[in-house]
């Protein structure tokens, strides 16, 4: 139930419809830019860029979700936000990353996507993620389950860290208080393998898909997580702050696995971060 008492689920199944269709839309913009090389801005450092790409995809989207959700609150990676007057835990919320990935958008690797997802009372509902360059599209509703291009997806099955292939990112900033690099090395030594790729919500796609066992990250913003999330959990998995309490996108980490290695990746995580003498969660 939301804060005014009205149940929110019923029509999650078309609104995820339309979510789809605004971000197939976005991704189009994000294409006229692809591979173009084109001119880059820096936000607060020399690292974290944005494009006029991240900004027509941005009006596109909050145009479109504020048309057709008029009495949802909206919030967007490149500042825009749509009826903020009210908490961002009570009723409906989208959280847009234009372009996720703007890095590898700006130097033409295609690993880069649109992120749109909704929560309801704080909860991650549903997600909606589209990968233009490849032509992916994930999307799920927790409940309902999770699609890639329309196909049913689920999990890995791994039920070992040691048999797993995983994925992390790193600050987008000079010298953060935590860097991630202790964690990393650590599930280099103890997983089969792990990636670092470049666009959190294809990340948390990939676990949902079942390509990637885990993932985790810290120090990230609810439009990089909060479509990723809702797609995992709806998928099976599931996605939960470190330290396995319920996911929060406003603390800026998640960790996502099959579920079958969760406990697993929480306890390794801890451990690393407890010794390095790291914040925990």
């Amino acid at each position: 139930m939301s804060a005014t008492g009205v149940s929110e689920r019923p029509d999650l199944e078309r609104t995820r419809q339309i979510a789809e269709e605004i971000a197939r839309d976005a991704g189009q913009v994000l294409l006229e830019g692809w591979g173009t090389r084109p001119a880059v801005e820096f936000k607060t450092d020399d690292i974290n860029l944005v494009t006029e790409f991240d900004r027509r995809s941005e009006a596109l989207i909050v145009s479109r979700l504020a048309n057709a959700f008029p009495h949802d609150t909206i919030v967007a990676e490149e500042g825009t936000e749509v009826g903020s007057g009210r908490r961002r835990r009570d009723g409906r919320v989208w959280y847009v990353d234009p372009l996720d990935g703007t890095t590898n958008f700006a130097h033409g690797f295609p690993l880069f996507s649109v992120s749109i997802g909704l929560t309801i009372d704080g909860r991650a509902e549903l997600g909606v993620v589209a990968a233009p360059a490849v032509g992916w599209s994930f999307s799920g509703v927790v409940g309902d389950g999770a699609r890639w291009n329309d196909r049913a997806i689920s999990p890995s099955v791994t039920a070992e860290i040691k048999r797993a292939l995983v994925v992390t990112g790193f600050p987008y900033a000079r010298n953060p208080a935590q860097d991630n690099l202790a964690e990393w090395a650590a599930l280099v030594a103890a997983a089969q393998g792990t990636r670092r790729l470049g666009s959190a919500a294809l990340d948390l796609c990939f676990v949902a898909c079942g390509w990637l066992d885990a993932y985790w990250e810290r120090m990230l913003h609810p439009w990089d997580l909060v479509a990723g999330a809702a797609i995992v959990n709806a998928a099976g998995g599931r996605a939960t702050e470190l330290d396995g309490t319920a996911f929060d996108g406003e603390t800026g980490r998640v960790l996502a696995t099959n579920g079958l290695i969760h406990e697993q990746m929480s306890a390794l995580l801890r451990q690393v971060a407890l010794s390095s003498g790291g914040a925990w969660p």
